[in-house]
C-alpha cells in the first residue's frame, strides 16, 4: 500500500498574507437527517460534538463538525483516525438512514493567515468577509474564482479552506496571487 501524501506537500507562499497547504487532514462526509436524535447521540459519543447549526462549525474533543447542507456534515479529524472514525460513526448511528464516507484523500486544505487574510478571500469569493459579518464558528460553502470550496475562520484569525484535491494547484495559485503585495483592496478595516 502506498503512503498518503498531501496534494501539494506543504506548499507555502508569503505575501501580505501567508498561504499554506496544511497537509493531510481526515475528512468524513456524513449525510442524514440532521434533526435526527441518533445523529446527535453519535456525534456526542464519537467526537464529543454537537450537531452544528446552519453555516456553523463546532469543535469536539475528537475533531470538528461543519454544516455543509441541510442533510450533510463534514467531519474533520486526524488523517490517521478517519477510517476508524467512519466505522465508529456508522456503528453509533445503528439503523439510522445515513451515509458515512472517508473523503480525506479527495480533498486539500489550505490556511490563509495574517492581517490581510480576509482581503485575500474577499477578492475570490462572493461572501461578506467584514469582521461583523463573518466570525469564528461560521463556515461558507461557495466558489473561489471558478471552483467550489468551503472555508471558515478560526479563533486566531486564520482561515482554513477545503477544496477538491483535483483543483488544489489552481486554488493555491489563486490564493497566492490574491495575497501578493500591492493587491490589497482596503475595504475590510
Amino acid at each position: 500500500m502506498s503512503e498518503a501524501v498531501s496534494a501539494l506537500q506543504g506548499a507555502v507562499s508569503e505575501g501580505f498574507a501567508r498561504v499554506k497547504e496544511t497537509g493531510l487532514r481526515g475528512m468524513i462526509t456524513l449525510r442524514c437527517d440532521l434533526a435526527s436524535g441518533a445523529l446527535a447521540k453519535a456525534l456526542k459519543a464519537v467526537l464529543g460534538a454537537k450537531v452544528p447549526g446552519q453555516r456553523r462549525i463546532v469543535d469536539g474533543a475528537g475533531g470538528r463538525v461543519a454544516w455543509m447542507s441541510p442533510d450533510e456534515l463534514l467531519i474533520l479529524c486526524a488523517h490517521d483516525r478517519a477510517q476508524a472514525m467512519v466505522g465508529e460513526l456508522a456503528a453509533a448511528l445503528g439503523r439510522e438512514h445515513a451515509l458515512v464516507v472517508n473523503v480525506s484523500d479527495a480533498r486539500a486544505v489550505f490556511a490563509v493567515s495574517g492581517t490581510g487574510a480576509r482581503e485575500v478571500l474577499a477578492k475570490l469569493a462572493p461572501v461578506d468577509l467584514s469582521d461583523e459579518a463573518f466570525q469564528p464558528g461560521e463556515i461558507r460553502r461557495t466558489r473561489l474564482a471558478q471552483v467550489p470550496a468551503a472555508f471558515w475562520i478560526n479563533q486566531d484569525g486564520r482561515f482554513e479552506i477545503v477544496c477538491f484535491r483535483s483543483v488544489a494547484q489552481y486554488v493555491f495559485d489563486i490564493l497566492k496571487v490574491s495575497a501578493e503585495p500591492g493587491g490589497e483592496i482596503g475595504v475590510l478595516t
